[in-house]
């Protein structure tokens, strides 16, 4: 079964190296059921995202799934 997020994204403290743009969540929905739960709450979002594939791989940690079992979609 495929669990599915979405998130908006924020404005990154320093970028990691200057010829990449980084992003932090500014906020992150889980998909249950046909309705939005905010869930983030259970993630650190002064994290500096490289990609969307990275924030990918971050959830499938925290929510300890494989990560093919995740859908990530942007606001």
């Amino acid at each position: 079964m495929i669990m599915k997020f979405s998130f908006k994204p924020g404005r990154a403290g320093r970028p990691i190296r200057s010829e990449h743009s980084t992003f932090r969540v500014a906020r992150l929905w889980s998909h249950e059921a046909g309705r939005p739960t905010e869930v983030s709450h259970l993630i650190d979002r002064t994290y500096d995202y490289a990609s969307m594939r990275e924030l990918r791989w971050h959830l499938a940690e925290r929510f300890a799934r494989p990560v093919n079992e995740l859908a990530l979609d942007q606001v």
